[in-house]
Parts: C-alpha cells; structure tokens; sequence
C-alpha cells in the first residue's frame, strides 16, 4: 500500500477535526432531502416553491466552510452555483450557457464584501437559474421547428438575428417559419426576437452601469433610439426610468 502524500494526510486531518467540531457543537449540515428538493422547484421552473425551500434552509446553520463568515458564505454559494448548474443542464439548459451563467454568478459572488448582500445574490441567482430552465427548455408548443427556432434566437440574443439565418438553422424555408411562428406563437418571429433582447437587457439596467448606449449595442441594436422606443413599447416605460425605479420584475413576463 502505498503511503498518503502531505497533501493527503492534511486533508484526512482537517476531515477528523471538521467532524469531532460539528459532533461537538451538534452541527448538522441542511439535509440532503432539502437540498434535492431545491434541485427539484428549480428544474420545474417553480420560483415561489424554490423560494420556500431556500428560506427553510437559510433558517439552517450553515457549514464553517472558512474561519473567516463572509469568506464562508461565499464559498457556500458557489458549492450551490455549481449544483444549480448542473440541475439545469440536466433540464435542458445548453452547458455553455449554463456554464456561462455560472462564471458569471461566481465572478459576482467574489465581488461581494457583506453576507447581506451574498444572501440577497443567492435568491437572485435561483431565480436566474429558474428562468434559464423556462428559456431553455422544450417549448410548450411541441412543434419542432418552432422549437429549434427558439433556441437559436437565445442562444444567439447578443447577435443581430435576421428570419433568414434563423430559418436555415430550422431548414425550413423564410416565408414557411414566419406564417408557422406566428400561428404557432402569436406574434412574428422579429417581435419575439425584439421583445427577448429587451427583456434580457433589463439584467444590465438593473445590475451594471452600462449607458443605454452600450447596452443597445451589446443587443445589436442600432441605435440607442431604437432601443429606448422598443423598451417603451414592450414596458410602458423608458429604460432610463426602469433604471431609476430600480425595477427587479417585469412589466410584462415574457418567458417560454
């Protein structure tokens, strides 16, 4: 047999000690039961049943992940972004863009200096990671094209998306997706490609300093303009005031 390295020994020691503390201070981490059943609302796209489930176990003990509480916690939101992410790769979400979130979340977890506003981070992030699974998975139309259409025009929302190249990714010809999105979805295929990137712009309203400017052109819009009409088109307000109302919900949810 061959021997434990170092790095083996310490870890094996730091292991006995961990559980001789959380046997000491009757410390018991959030049960597997809970955790799985957050798992599950999020997988469901459930906001209010995750909600609940979060708030029984945030009314836990949390696990001493670090000597230092805030460094903790922080690692303790990660270990949870990195469930959330395969929970929703596992519903259907695309791993890059589930992954993509994720580096974004940990980037934002690490920015943070208080446990208040990791705490208020960690209800964002599953509302984020719920709605990813509502974008992403299979559309409730059960159409084919429909759905491979879709899911191009999300995966792709920071591009300029024309009927055309949205239509070869179908295999369908122009005319033929645009008269079957709009019977099958209600509205044409650019509204909803218009009305998607308004509504994912909204995250760069509330969460950066961006100018609408740049937020238009990260959209691939062409002008800030246009932008700012289509926003009050589609919010019954400029992007400007959503901005200064500090709006986290939307007027309007526009969400598959």
């Amino acid at each position: 047999m061959r021997p434990l390295s170092t790095i083996q020994q310490d870890v094996i020691k730091q292991f006995l000690m961990t559980r001789q503390e959380n046997e000491e201070s009757f410390f018991a981490h959030p049960s597997y039961q809970l955790e799985q059943e957050l798992l599950h609302w999020i997988t469901q796209a459930n906001v209010d049943k995750a909600k609940i489930v979060l708030d029984k176990i945030n009314n836990l003990e949390r696990a001493r992940l670090s000597s230092n509480p805030v460094r903790s916690l922080k690692n303790s939101l990660i270990c949870s972004c990195t469930i959330f992410t395969r929970a929703i790769i596992k519903a259907g979400v695309i791993s890059e863009y589930a992954f993509d979130l994720s580096d974004v979340y940990i980037r934002e977890i690490e920015k943070m200096d208080s446990s208040q506003e990791l705490k208020k981070l960690e209800y964002e992030m599953v509302i984020t990671f719920i709605k990813a699974v509502r974008d992403y998975r299979r559309d409730p139309y059960q159409n084919d094209i429909v759905d491979k259409a879709i899911h191009y025009i999300h995966d792709h929302i920071l591009q300029p998306i024309s009927l055309t190249e949205v239509a070869e990714e179908a295999n369908v010809s122009p005319n033929y997706l645009s008269s079957l999105f709009r019977k099958t979805v209600g509205i044409s295929l650019i509204e909803y490609i218009n009305r998607k990137k308004i509504e994912e712009s909204k995250y760069f309203l509330e969460h950066t300093n961006s100018s609408l400017l740049d937020i238009a052109l990260l959209f691939a819009f062409n002008d800030q303009s246009y932008y700012t009409a289509l926003f009050r088109k589609y919010n019954g307000i400029t992007p400007k005031k959503y901005r200064q109302l500090g709006s986290t919900t939307s007027n309007k949810n526009f969400s598959n």
